[in-house]
């Protein structure tokens, strides 16, 4: 929530500052309501222009990310390495084809059943069994698993970092849109050259309303936006490089501990489980 907490600081702040020197704050909330039509207007239409349907209802559900922050924490980790764990130890003393009850009806696995929310994220639940699977068909060459996750994250994380490009397109377009919405306040005022002084001051202090709004809205809210929107993705990818490292390192040979600590390492460093911690709850794992 703190990007709501620093929104309403910044305007505050802007229209504070602005009311306290002695502005009209109430000439500039008369031209508000059009200017905003204006560019908001424009600023949509434009992302509708450059963006597919499918890409319109990815940037409007990953803005929730920007409210929410990422969907995994310390508590999410610590069950990922610990389902993690209970499969390259299954596979390390039973081998490969043990994992196949599990990797083959996930819904009915008593692994999967332990963590539910990591069953009920298909990506990740599918994630680990396609690549389970994989090892199982005697795709165990090691470099080889890596060059294909490796790949499919990449592709994974430029679709999830659309919405963020997307939104700093439109901050760069702003701008150049509030200047639009004042050169058509000034055309309104010059066809109204013959009126009183007062008039034509009030007519274009409420043109330049619209470069004002047209800079606030770019630099001040959507482009803050996108970049939480993009380290949010970030930090959240992390999730899905954690399972690639912990099935690379087992493909190498490395005991499950180890296995474990190499994805620990890719854990953020304020959700990162200390090894004592990640060791009692792995140790503590019973899974029939």
């Amino acid at each position: 929530m703190l990007i709501i907490g620093g929104l309403v600081f910044l305007l505050i702040c802007v229209f504070g500052s602005f009311m306290f020197s002695g502005g009209a704050i109430g000439a500039l909330f008369a031209s508000m309501p059009f200017e905003l039509m204006s560019i908001l207007g424009a600023a949509i239409g434009t992302f509708i222009m450059a963006n597919s349907i499918n890409d319109l209802k990815h940037t409007v559900g990953a803005l929730k990310k920007t409210l929410k922050g990422s969907s995994y924490k310390k508590a999410e980790y610590v069950e990922m390495l610990s389902l993690l764990y209970f499969f390259v130890r299954l596979a390390s003393t039973r081998g490969v084809m043990a994992l196949e009850p599990h990797i083959e009806n996930p819904t009915s696995s008593s692994a999967f059943a332990k963590f539910p929310k990591i069953r009920a994220n298909h990506h990740a639940s599918n994630m680990i069994c396609d690549y389970l699977r994989m090892v199982g068909m005697n795709v165990d060459d090691p470099h080889q698993i890596d060059d294909v996750m490796a790949r499919e994250l990449k592709k994974t994380l430029l679709e999830e970092l659309h919405p963020s490009h997307a939104l700093q397109t439109m901050s760069d377009a702003l701008p150049a849109l509030g200047i639009v919405a004042a050169v058509l306040g000034v055309i309104k005022t010059m066809s109204h050259i013959n009126q009183p002084p007062s008039v034509l001051g009030e007519m274009i202090g409420g043109a330049l309303v619209g470069t004002f709004l047209g800079v606030l809205l770019a630099y001040g809210i959507v482009a803050p936006m996108a970049t939480r929107l993009r380290d949010v993705v970030m930090e959240e990818s992390k999730y899905f490089e954690l399972i690639r490292a912990v099935i690379v390192a087992h493909l190498h040979g490395h005991p499950p501990q180890v296995s474990i600590e190499s994805g620990r390492k890719l854990v953020p460093t304020q959700h990162m489980p200390s090894f004592q911690e990640l060791e009692t709850v792995i140790q503590s794992l019973e899974i029939a």
